[in-house]
């Protein structure tokens, strides 16, 4: 016990005596710490006022919000049938699927195109515009959906100009992008309709014949209302697959659009196999397959008529609202806040830069002198390998000028 308490005192005044020595060192050396940290920081306080100001400016849009089609949706959504399904294609799309048109390589070359960025920036080829251009914009969306476009220049005006390209130029995009898919439906609904008029016409000729040749014999009550009911769900069927046709031009059978009017086509099918059922003592009519020939004759020509009646109408409300999408000719993209030019720089920050710059010298500046100290105390053995260390390393840096200036 009494050598360990003896040693305690040795080893308290040998850490003492290693502090002092670290405080006498700096002492020391506090002139070259000096000198090292006041020339780094004038250093970086020229470097810091030889660099240009750089103004962000940013403008902020609101995409079209899902559940809010406009007028058109809502009038589809009152028809109810296969036409409330479409009500859903008008509305807008998400944040991210604008940020994609944004981030698109069109977009980028029709921004550099109307500024001419490739002279200003200075690029050698379209690619290297492209890259330079990605450093001076970024496009970030919120939680609530807002778009953020931030543009930064040298010029306050130029950035606001660049931002507000950039918003013309998604407009214009999605606008394009909407009349394309608004002309593709409108075009396959034009060709379907002229078919159903065309069967339209051949039932209502047929009809008018068979009304002629046994002049005009009508069905009981519980047959017209069979007729009716199955003419309505024949119509609905035809109008789901419709529906159906024009979806898979844009999507796969494994989207969740598809998969529902699928099984919406599939239920249709069920209830009007249920209901047609000629003869069958379950059916609707029952009395249809035992009734007269011309009375037979005569259900059938009226359900092909109502059939066609009621498809030729609901093809014809989609028709007039796929012109009606068509026609519009505004992004339904809202601008919140354009670019305006800002009045304040946002980088670089110089006072930041220079006391970075500062305390980083002077921490080096200490690492320096402490390892001249160390290595000014090295035994006679360890100085020999650190003589080598260095010859090497000397050796190294002048076979890699050789080989670069031969290169």
């Amino acid at each position: 016990m009494s050598e360990t308490n003896d040693n305690r005192p040795l080893v308290e005044d040998e850490e003492e005596i290693n502090l002092l020595e670290l405080l006498r060192v700096f002492v020391f050396n506090l002139p070259l710490i000096a000198k090292i940290t006041g020339a780094v920081a004038l250093l970086s306080v020229m470097y810091a006022l030889t660099m240009q100001n750089v103004y962000t400016a940013k403008a902020t849009l609101l995409p079209p919000q899902k559940d809010s089609g406009g007028g058109a949706a809502a009038l589809l959504a009152s028809m109810g049938g296969g036409l409330a399904g479409i009500a859903g294609g008008l509305g807008g799309g998400s944040a991210d699927l604008y940020l994609g048109i944004l981030k698109s390589r069109t977009v980028a070359d029709s921004v550099i195109k109307r500024l001419d960025l490739h002279n200003e920036l200075k690029s050698k080829n379209t690619d290297d515009t492209r890259k330079k251009l990605e450093g001076l914009v970024k496009f970030q969306a919120g939680k609530d959906g807002i778009i953020t476009i931030s543009a930064d220049a040298k010029d306050p005006l130029k950035a606001a100009l660049l931002a507000n390209t950039f918003v013309d130029e998604l407009q214009k995009k999605s606008v394009k992008l909407n009349l394309t898919k608004a002309g593709t439906e409108r075009s396959f609904l034009e060709k379907r309709l002229t078919v159903v008029k065309q069967d339209l016409k051949a039932a209502e000729e047929s009809m008018k014949a068979f009304q002629e040749k046994y002049k005009t014999i009508k069905a009981d009550s519980q047959a017209a209302v069979a007729i009716e009911g199955i003419a309505k769900l024949r119509a609905e069927l035809i109008t789901k697959e419709v529906q159906l046709a024009a979806l898979r031009n844009s999507m796969t059978d494994e989207s969740t659009e598809v998969q529902t009017l699928l099984a919406g086509i599939k239920k249709l099918r069920a209830q009007l196999g249920s209901m047609s059922g000629a003869g069958e003592s379950g059916g609707v009519i029952p009395s249809v397959g035992n009734a007269p020939s011309i009375g037979i004759q005569y259900v059938r020509h009226l359900r092909e008529f109502k059939t066609q009646e009621a498809l030729f109408e609901q093809l014809t409300k989609q028709f007039e609202l796929a012109k009606i999408n068509e026609a519009r000719d505004s992004s339904s993209l809202q601008v919140l806040d354009e670019a305006v030019a800002p009045l304040r720089k946002s980088k670089p920050k110089r006072a930041l830069i220079v006391i970075l710059a500062t305390v980083t010298a002077f921490f080096c500046s200490l690492f320096i002198v402490f390892i001249k100290e160390y290595l000014s105390k090295l035994s006679p053995e360890d100085g020999a390998i650190a003589a080598d260390m260095k010859t090497m390393l000397t050796s190294m840096l002048r076979l890699r000028r050789t080989v670069k200036l031969r290169e």
